[in-house]
């Protein structure tokens, strides 16, 4: 039930960020070019998590879904609560952000070490969460993990 209500409150909230809040354009690729690029790249690795999800590519959303590629994280309410947890810890400062943590740690008292370990990952990569993902999808995803030390695990 918290994550239906959890999930709910995303998706309210999806629209209006996009549109008032979140800055820049859109990407202008679809799936089928990111699954086109090498078996192992960031863009390839971003068209196979859309489409292992059955995801859209969310304009001026993009950023999100290659920060799970770049961290391996599910999409799971926990673990997405965990991501933003692991962004905080890289550095990441925003409402948005703040909100998901709160509201996260309120909703999921138990779950608090693992948001722990998740921040003290961000923490430990060096940051990551501002890049031009766009002019870095043709580059293999283990070389930037392993230039930001963004862990895999």
């Amino acid at each position: 039930m918290k994550d239906l209500f959890i999930e709910k409150m995303y998706e309210l909230s999806k629209k209006p960020y996009q549109k008032f809040i979140k800055k820049g354009k859109a990407w202008e690729i679809n799936i089928p070019q990111l699954i086109q690029l090498p078996a192992d790249s960031l863009g390839f690795h971003l068209g196979c998590f859309l489409l292992k999800y059955n995801f859209e590519i969310q304009p001026k959303l993009e950023d999100h879904d290659v920060i799970h590629v770049l961290t391996n994280t599910g999409i799971s309410v926990v673990e997405e609560i965990g991501m933003q947890y692991y962004l905080f810890g890289n550095g990441k400062r925003s409402l948005y952000l703040l909100l998901v943590i709160l509201s996260g740690t309120l909703f999921y008292p138990t779950k608090i070490s693992y948001f722990e370990e998740e921040f003290r990952k961000g923490n430990r990569a060096h940051q990551f969460y501002g890049l031009d993902f766009l002019n870095m999808l043709t580059l293999p995803l283990t070389s930037i993990q392993d230039t930001f030390n963004i862990n895999k695990n």
